[in-house]
C-alpha cells in the first residue's frame, strides 16, 4: 500500500482583500469541480460552491471555498495524492474532526486560489454550510448585513485572514442557527 505523506501544517494567514463579486467565480468552482471528479471518480457524490464568493452582490475574498462530498472518507484519504498532483495542499482535518481540508495556492504568486472543505454524505456540516449560503441568496438584507461585518473586520485584521474568520464568527453563529431552522421549516 502506498502511503501518503502526512498533512501539511495549517495555512499561513494571508491579507484580507475583498473585492466585488464575480460572476466568473461560479464558472471556476464548475471547472475545479470538474477537475475533482475526473481523479475522485464515483467516491465524490457533488461538490458545492459555497463562501462568500457563492453569494452574487457581496463583497468576498477571491479564493473559492468548495465543499466536496463523499461518500467515504477512508477512500478520500486514499486520492490524497491524486489532489496533490493537481496542485492541493492536503491539512488533513485541520481541527474539525470529519473534514478534509485541502488548499490551492497560485505556485508562481503563492496566492490562495482555492479551499475544499470535505465531509462524508450525512454529515451534518454539510447541511451547516449549505443553509448559511442558501439562507444569505435568499435574504440580500442579511446578505448586506454581513458584507458590513466583514469591512468590519478586515478593517481590524487586514493582514491576518485567520483574525479575520475568527473576527466574523460572533456575527455569523446566530445567523447561521436561523438559517438551519428556515431550513428545516421548508422540507
Amino acid at each position: 500500500m502506498h502511503r501518503e505523506s502526512p498533512a501539511a501544517p495549517p495555512p499561513a494567514p494571508i491579507k484580507v482583500e475583498l473585492l466585488p463579486h464575480d460572476p466568473q467565480w461560479a464558472e471556476q468552482a464548475r471547472q475545479i469541480a470538474q477537475a475533482l471528479q475526473a481523479v475522485l471518480g464515483d467516491n465524490l457524490l457533488q461538490v458545492h460552491h459555497i463562501g462568500s464568493t457563492a453569494i452574487p452582490g457581496i463583497l468576498a475574498k477571491p479564493v473559492l471555498d468548495l465543499l466536496p462530498t463523499v461518500r467515504s472518507l477512508a477512500e478520500l484519504d486514499e486520492r490524497q495524492g491524486a489532489l496533490e498532483a493537481l496542485g492541493y495542499i492536503w491539512r488533513g482535518e485541520l481541527g474539525l474532526p470529519g473534514r478534509r481540508y485541502c488548499s490551492l495556492d497560485e505556485p508562481a504568486s503563492g496566492r490562495r486560489l482555492a479551499q475544499l472543505h470535505c465531509y462524508a454524505q450525512g454529515s451534518p456540516e454539510i447541511e451547516r454550510h449549505l443553509a448559511f449560503r442558501d439562507h444569505l441568496r435568499r435574504h440580500p438584507d442579511i446578505a448586506q448585513a454581513y458584507q458590513r461585518e466583514k469591512l468590519r473586520c478586515q478593517a481590524l485584521h487586514p493582514d491576518d485572514s485567520h483574525a479575520y474568520s475568527d473576527c466574523k464568527d460572533a456575527w455569523i453563529q446566530p445567523v447561521q442557527a436561523q438559517a438551519l431552522i428556515e431550513r428545516q421549516r421548508h422540507r
